[in-house]
């Protein structure tokens, strides 16, 4: 193929780099992320494309890509449950001690949890934040590094450590998995059962693998159809270290004709957007210049960030958004 004669063949994605989630309520969703969650807000922005809406950005206490969990205020009914969708988000922490943290701590503060259990060889907890947003919380064995928040009400040591795995949900396997296996080289490992019960679960890894960078294809053609809306994933980022490499994916993406959006400038850092065969959509996000380029990264998310082409229209934007606390 053209894609091998450019010589992007071997090219690797790196791991998970953020996902993106919509909430109806952005001051509980606050409340529920840095309160309960104990993760911190890094960046309280707007939606670039809908600047009446907030983004903000939930991650770890360094604000490293891998650890970014973001949410989009927009005022929808409840998603509809079903395929294709993005459906559940992992969340890593190392060791047991950290499950059994979490399990005590989840039910202190009433939210509803499943017992500790084995998944994928893993183990985990599953749960739902007040919308029902679906998460994983997964012992990672403590691979690699952590950055944990020093105001954090959770105890550093039972922080979360970043993203993964991320579940989606497909009708179909066949040309999602020609699309993640020779598009995006990703490594299918192995399957599994899916807890639920729904089908069987296809493990696909890049990079150097492991939790925070394994993409779940969970393959469930007996669900409904999925709606988008609040409690419900918009999208999910894949990490690639630079400029350089996103115009070179989005030079491979057109050489295997798929649509996508082409690089955009979204200040703290560059994306390429595109849709999996059958629909969910995927952003490659470099790594910089990140969350600390227009503000101290000791005061990260204290104050409405907006990118400079927006500053001119800061008194309407912040007009227009209600109050997080």
């Amino acid at each position: 193929m053209a894609a091998t004669e450019t010589g992007v063949a071997d090219m690797q994605l790196t791991g998970i780099h953020h996902l993106t989630a919509i909430t109806a309520d952005a001051p509980a969703n606050k409340r529920f992320y840095t309160e309960t969650l104990g993760l911190r807000l890094v960046k309280k922005t707007v939606n670039q494309d809908d600047t009446s809406a907030y983004h903000l950005f939930y991650a770890d206490g360094a604000a490293t890509p891998g650890t970014d969990l973001t949410f989009f205020d927009w005022p929808l009914e409840r998603e509809r449950r079903g395929t294709p969708s993005i459906s559940r988000t992992g969340l890593r922490v190392s060791g047991e001690d950290s499950l059994n943290y979490w399990i005590a701590r989840l039910e202190d503060l009433g939210v509803a949890a499943e017992p500790i259990r084995m998944i994928d060889g893993r183990a985990a907890i599953d749960f739902e934040d007040p919308e029902g947003q679906r998460f994983r919380i997964v012992n990672d064995g403590g691979a690699g590094r952590s950055h944990p928040w020093d105001r954090s009400p959770v105890p550093q040591e039972h922080q979360f450590r970043g993203l993964g795995p991320i579940t989606i949900s497909v009708p179909k396997l066949e040309m999602t998995d020609a699309l993640l296996t020779r598009v995006l080289n990703m490594k299918e490992d192995r399957q599994y059962v899916s807890p639920d019960g729904h089908g069987e679960v296809h493990v696909y890894s890049m990079g150097d693998g492991g939790p925070a960078a394994e993409l779940h294809v969970a393959v469930q053609p007996g669900l409904p159809m999925a709606r988008q809306g609040a409690g419900a994933v918009h999208h999910v980022a894949f990490r690639t270290p630079n400029v350089e490499a996103i115009r070179d994916w989005a030079a491979r993406l057109s050489e295997f004709r798929i649509p996508s959006s082409g690089e955009v400038e979204r200040y703290y850092f560059r994306s390429l957007y595109f849709r999996e065969p059958n629909g969910n959509l995927f952003e490659i996000a470099t790594d910089g210049p990140g969350f600390a380029v227009d503000e101290p990264l000791q005061s990260l998310g204290e104050r409405l960030a907006l990118p400079p082409f927006l500053e001119s229209r800061r008194a309407s934007i912040e007009a227009g958004l209600q109050p997080l606390d």
